[in-house]
């Protein structure tokens, strides 16, 4: 791969950050800000600390890194769960991205991304283990323990996919029929 300058890699950080967190995907009542604070935060995020093979250090970045966004958000709009699903999206993103995917050796931390949680995603996660989970409610109402419940299903679903359960958001949303959005049914099944 082609060594790039650190003007490049930091454009294609600052391009992952604006797609991952834009007004579709922070939306709702008491949203108001949250773009506006997330960007520079994730744009200035040290992406070496998920280049791990150990997954409790993993978890405990992504801990400390949706603490770093949730203290950015505006006093109205900290939701753990909304931060959360920046980090996860913003992650998922720079994973996808091949030079900051091999540059910050993000390949090694791939099993441990966690599935961006939102109503499509936790839907299909209730639907494939009605048993475990609750009922899904809202990306705001969202806490590490339930969101931890959550991924724990991710991970069996994409187990038996074969796949690590953050693709699991890829092979959902390609899924969905705009026009029916809130009746999809979703395959958690090959």
């Amino acid at each position: 791969m082609r060594q790039l300058t650190g003007e490049i890699l930091r454009a294609l950080q600052a391009r992952a950050a604006r797609g991952a967190v834009g007004a579709s995907s922070m939306r709702g009542a008491g949203s108001r800000g949250v773009v506006e604070a997330a960007r520079p935060v994730l744009r200035g995020m040290d992406l070496r600390r998920f280049s791990t093979s150990n997954q409790r250090k993993f978890a405990s970045e992504l801990d400390r890194a949706t603490d770093g966004l949730l203290r950015s958000f505006p006093e109205t709009a900290r939701y753990w769960g909304l931060a959360r699903k920046g980090v996860n999206l913003f992650l998922r993103d720079c994973l996808y991205t091949v030079y900051l995917r091999e540059v910050f050796g993000l390949a090694v931390a791939e099993p441990f991304f966690e599935l961006p949680l939102d109503s499509f995603t936790g839907h299909a996660l209730h639907a494939a283990a009605p048993e475990r989970l609750p009922r899904w409610r809202t990306v705001r109402g969202l806490d590490k323990p339930i969101s931890d419940e959550f991924q724990s299903v991710a991970a069996d679903v994409a187990r038996v996919r074969g796949i690590a359960r953050v693709h699991l958001d890829a092979i959902w949303w390609g899924q969905r029929n705009d026009a029916r959005a809130s009746s999809v049914k979703f395959s958690t099944r090959n």
